[in-house]
């Protein structure tokens, strides 16, 4: 029995929204350790350098003590109220004996690498650090998304790829939140836009919210060979690696396929899985995403038969999958058991703790599959040689068709038992005296002459 506050919940859950907050994580901010060559933030003895033809907006969130700057040609620095420079007066008694540090390049972070990003369900977890797991492809912004860069900090992205725009809900850029393309393209056409957005494809705002309960797909399936090109797989250690849709690694763990109909509430399902098993303490260190995808359909493993929608439950606990396989084996008994209340029609479950028919199965296939094409193929080049020849409707037309030959048909010798208007015609010189005399019945058996092979009127027993 759910409690009031439970209540509360779930009628806010099925409101909320399928979109996820996808946050950048690089930036070029001047406090920053990692920005700087030397792993340290510059001060009052330290001669600081950016490149010359380096384009890099900085920001800068306090006072800093510098003894020289080198600025780039093309730059900006954006200060927080407060912040600025100025120069110490002999030694910094704190600093050392100075050293040149130069501020790192940041031409090479590109927007479709899945690691440079991060995901969670609201802006309070963004907050809070609490990140959601994510496969590949969906970690990159979805057409669905909102995407955050951070109120108090700068960045530079390159967001080449091989279209023309990148579809988002929406972008949030020091604390100003776009939903429109008209502001925002006021702001990427402006001297600090130029400077943090770059590459060959523009970032439009403005799609709207999915409003399907049951998600929607990410959409950057099409850009997944570059998603993958910027990602390093580590090699597996388990028995049956899996490959879930969307990722670009083999991975140990565990892929929960469910099959749903017009019932099924995704952000809903969510919850249900993380207050029912995630929470549990050996289920602690688990990974999971679960989302909406488009998984290719393949006949025999070939033939394309387009996609099929499925929910798609990848789970990692950072080993061989065992944790993982258990928490998969739980979510199934569950739906299997509630699947009826909560819109799953079908539930399917691939571990990599253990081996399973479906490799094999899949190799089976494509074997046959490839042995029907070849035949189909060297069946083909034969009929159009000439080889082997195709049969037409004309071979079978009805015999009944067949033209006048021109007279009379030739019977051939005249049979004197079959070709008489009687089959038993009363012709004594054949027959003897009579038909009546031919044939003679006993209590064990009937006799009869045959008048063509027996002229000694030898009796057959029937």
């Amino acid at each position: 029995m759910l409690k009031i506050p439970d209540m509360l919940l779930l009628f806010c859950l099925v409101g909320v929204a399928n979109a996820l907050y996808k946050q950048w994580i690089p930036d070029t901010n001047y406090e920053n350790k990692t920005n700087w060559d030397k792993g340290d933030i510059p001060c009052g003895n330290d001669i600081v350098q950016f490149s010359a033809q380096r384009k890099v907006s900085v920001f800068v969130e306090t006072t800093h003590a510098v003894l020289e700057m080198r600025l780039p040609v093309d730059g900006e620095f954006i200060l927080n109220s407060g912040a600025g420079f100025y120069a110490v007066t002999g030694q910094d008694p704190g600093c050392g004996t100075g050293v040149t540090t130069e501020f790192k390049d940041s031409e090479s972070f590109q927007w479709y690498d899945p690691t440079l990003w991060q995901a969670a369900a609201t802006l309070n977890d963004l907050e809070q650090g609490n990140f959601l797991f994510s496969v590949h492809e969906e970690s990159v912004p979805c057409h669905y998304d909102d995407v955050v860069f951070k109120a108090l900090s700068s960045f530079r992205v390159d967001t080449s790829s091989s279209h023309s725009s990148i579809t988002v809900k929406s972008v949030s850029v020091l604390g100003d939140t776009f939903t429109t393309q008209s502001e925002f393209s006021q702001y990427l056409s402006s001297s600090l836009g130029k400077l943090q957005f770059h590459g060959s494809s523009a970032v439009a705002v403005g799609n709207p919210a999915c409003e399907d309960p049951s998600g929607c797909d990410c959409g950057n399936s099409v850009h997944h060979q570059q998603i993958c090109s910027t990602v390093t797989c580590d090699s597996p250690n388990c028995k049956n690696p899996l490959r879930p849709t969307g990722h670009c690694c083999d991975v140990c763990g565990a892929i929960v396929t469910l099959l749903f109909d017009d019932g099924f509430n995704l952000q809903t399902y969510r919850e249900r899985i993380r207050h029912l098993f995630l929470a549990l303490p050996q289920y602690q260190s688990i990974q999971l995403g679960m989302s909406k995808v488009l998984k290719p359909q393949r006949l025999m493993g070939i033939i394309s038969l387009g996609t099929l929608s499925e929910i798609q439950i990848v789970i990692l606990d950072g080993e061989q999958g065992i944790q993982s396989a258990a928490l998969a084996q739980d979510i199934m008994k569950d739906a299997r058991s509630h699947g009826s209340n909560l819109g799953i029609s079908g539930v399917e479950v691939q571990t990599s703790s253990e081996e399973t028919g479906d490799s094999a199965g899949l190799a089976v296939g494509v074997v046959f599959g490839v042995l029907l094409l070849i035949t189909l193929i060297i069946l083909g080049v034969l009929i159009h040689k000439g080889v082997v020849q195709m049969p037409t409707l004309n071979r079978f037309k009805n015999r009944n068709n067949i033209p006048d030959l021109g007279g009379p048909l030739d019977h051939g010798f005249d049979n004197p038992m079959f070709d008489q208007p009687t089959m038993m015609p009363d012709i004594p010189s054949l027959y003897g005296t009579g038909v009546s005399n031919s044939i003679s019945m006993t209590q064990t058996a009937v006799h009869f002459v045959n008048p063509v092979y027996d002229e000694s009127e030898t009796d057959f027993t029937a």
